[in-house]
């Protein structure tokens, strides 16, 4: 039995775009091609359709470029990378428990669990529709295929966590919270380190483009003035997850990871 992390890209959006432009060729070829309109009417579903073709070729080739280079079976694996590189950051003592938010297939959970032999991880999802291969149960099921038996899974929702303050030791994310819609998810972020116990770490990736999440330097400052020990942003466009040409076509650019200690 092995493990099915599915693909960030999901398949089935692919294929959406590939129909949408089979049907917009479709069109294109019925009522710019053909006699059935003529005059303005057929110059004007021409260039629609000519133009919505080609934006749907070129959408469909670029998820199905990213569904290739996150595929945990293809040859880029940059989702195992990132999962990896997260993973590495995160060492907890004895005992301790940590809290993956937003665990989709449940992939960094179980490597953090892995990793963390005598530790608990607990991983959280809403699983939402857009995302609908994801589950509770696929996570389950993964973690069984891993051999990994320190880790659980629950619903959950990042913007209200159901926990107290201080419960874990750990918490960590990845390519989360700039999903959720939000004008102001800095705050979204405290909400996680909320649930973080004093002297705990954390390992947090994602877009954290100013027109996202806003001044994430201030933030980080904001962090230390309320006493966090270490603060610290790690750009992962480097080279560290992807290079900085990947990190633009896959509109991945701003990726970083937040780490530190509270």
């Amino acid at each position: 039995m092995k493990p099915d992390y599915k693909n960030w890209m999901p398949k089935g959006m692919v294929w959406t775009a590939v129909f949408a432009t089979i049907a917009l060729l479709a069109l294109f070829i019925i009522f710019g091609l053909t006699g059935i309109v003529s005059g303005t009417l057929k110059t004007v579903l021409f260039v629609v359709f000519l133009i919505g073709t080609i934006i749907g070729l070129g959408v469909s080739i670029w998820m199905w470029l990213l569904y290739r280079a996150f595929s945990y079976n293809g040859k880029r694996q940059m989702s195992r990378q990132i999962i990896e590189g997260i993973a590495e950051h995160v060492k907890l003592p004895e005992g301790g428990t940590g809290l993956d938010v937003g665990c989709g297939s449940g992939a960094l959970a179980i490597a953090c669990a892995k990793r963390n032999p005598s530790a608990i991880f607990v991983g959280i999802d809403r699983w939402g529709k857009e995302y609908a291969s994801f589950s509770k149960e696929l996570c389950e099921s993964n973690a069984e295929a891993e051999g990994v038996r320190n880790v659980s899974f629950e619903r959950g929702n990042a913007v209200e966590l159901d926990f107290a303050d201080e419960s874990f030791d750990a918490v960590v994310s990845n390519y989360v919270y700039h999903n959720i819609p939000s004008r102001n998810r800095q705050e979204i972020l405290l909400e996680t380190l909320r649930v973080l116990k004093k002297g705990g770490t954390f390992a947090l990736h994602d877009i954290f483009s100013k027109s996202r999440f806003g001044d994430m330097q201030a933030f980080a400052e904001r962090l230390r003035s309320m006493g966090y020990e270490h603060v610290e942003f790690i750009d992962t466009t480097d080279g560290t997850f992807m290079t900085k040409r990947e990190a633009i076509w896959m509109e991945l650019y701003g990726s970083a990871l937040l780490v530190g200690k509270k």
